[in-house]
């Protein structure tokens, strides 16, 4: 298994990139977090995951190891292979996936072109006893020490991933309880008050 690559940036794609390592050039179907990051010329260094067909041998890389292990997780749900996975994290960051299975979010799920409400009930029923909704990201983690509700800590995560700083990503949360009070937070998606976060960038 090839685990990670690292090497300069020769072509990017709309979804891929050809990264050349050692005179040779690989081509990788590359993760939208690990996408906006490359530019040519550039040096990177990919998280990967081979996936071995009998007719073809894709590499997919990712921003970084959790990442590439929930690409992985995913696909041991019934009916989700590389490309479905992809799809799903190219729609949600991967906190708001972890915690949209552990919490039969399908409205969440059903988001990503492919999947449907039953798609949705099976990949939660499949995945969510092994999903962890530990929070990756070390800033995240230690708020979540803290007390912080569990979807502010994972939205803080997805905001982290899409290139917000701490100090931008903590403005964003705080205007979603301007608009939602804690009590009302239970009916609404992780999708929808991460949009909401999304939204107070826009108005600044």
């Amino acid at each position: 298994m090839i685990s990670s690559i690292r090497g300069s940036v020769l072509a990017l794609g709309a979804d891929n990139a050809v990264i050349e390592i050692g005179g040779v050039g690989l081509l990788v179907q590359i993760s939208p977090s690990a996408l906006r990051n490359l530019r040519i010329g550039g040096q990177v260094r990919l998280s990967t995951s081979l996936v071995v067909r009998e007719d073809s041998l894709t590499l997919f890389g990712f921003h970084d190891d959790d990442e590439r292990a929930l690409f992985e997780l995913l696909q041991t749900a019934s009916g989700v292979g590389p490309r479905l996975a992809q799809a799903m994290l190219a729609i949600h960051p991967a906190g708001v996936l972890r915690m949209a299975i552990a919490s039969d979010d399908f409205k969440t799920l059903e988001l990503v072109p492919g999947i449907g409400r039953k798609g949705a009930q099976r990949i939660c029923l499949e995945l969510k006893d092994r999903m962890s909704t530990a929070i990756s990201s070390p800033l995240a983690a230690q708020s979540g020490a803290q007390g912080l509700a569990p979807w502010r800590a994972q939205v803080q995560s997805a905001l982290l991933g899409l290139g917000f700083s701490n100090r931008d990503a903590a403005e964003a949360i705080d205007s979603v309880l301007v608009e939602l009070s804690e009590e009302e937070m239970s009916g609404v998606s992780i999708s929808e008050v991460l949009r909401i976060a999304l939204r107070s960038r826009d108005r600044g």
